[in-house]
């Protein structure tokens, strides 16, 4: 398995984690769908997304898999009045990633990152390698810290 900029990061940093690939489907890139195929729960598998903030620009919000970010506590969060998602046609040339393939490890820039704090209620969670059909499993702190990453709320109730 051709390692991933995602997974040299983690790599020189000299944290452990597991690659988990799965056979990618083209027309349903969800997080539940990736989350039975690599036989984890869809809340333990976290979804990586590119926002831009009114007042800082680009961030990354990173959520289970069952969630939808809340734009106004993602917002906040960030330091901004309000956030929206990234258009599709942007990510690529914000982040080096696709959509189905988008880490919050080893974008183009080190933008700000932010975590949904169920995330410290596993021992292990799965963020994307980097490429559709790779998953990368990991302790959480771990991520936390390789990214520095904010721990906060940031999905709607």
């Amino acid at each position: 398995m051709k390692k991933t900029n995602a997974a040299r990061i983690l790599d020189s940093q000299k944290i452990g984690y597991e690659m988990v690939e799965y056979e990618v489907t083209e027309d349903d890139l969800s997080a539940a769908t990736v989350a039975a195929k690599v036989g984890q729960n869809v809340e333990q598998v976290f979804k990586t997304l590119v926002m831009r903030g009114n007042a800082t620009g680009i961030f990354v919000a990173v959520v289970p898999g069952d969630a939808e970010v809340d734009l106004k506590k993602a917002a906040k969060a960030s330091g901004n009045k309000n956030a929206e998602m990234v258009h599709m046609k942007e990510l690529l040339n914000l982040t080096g990633y696709i959509r189905g393939g988008c880490s919050p490890l080893g974008m183009k820039k080190p933008y700000p990152v932010y975590i949904h704090e169920t995330c410290l209620d596993f021992d292990f969670i799965y963020v994307s390698g980097g490429k559709r059909g790779l998953q990368l499993k990991l302790d959480p702190k771990d991520l936390i810290s390789c990214t520095k990453a904010t721990v906060c709320d940031l999905i709607g109730s």
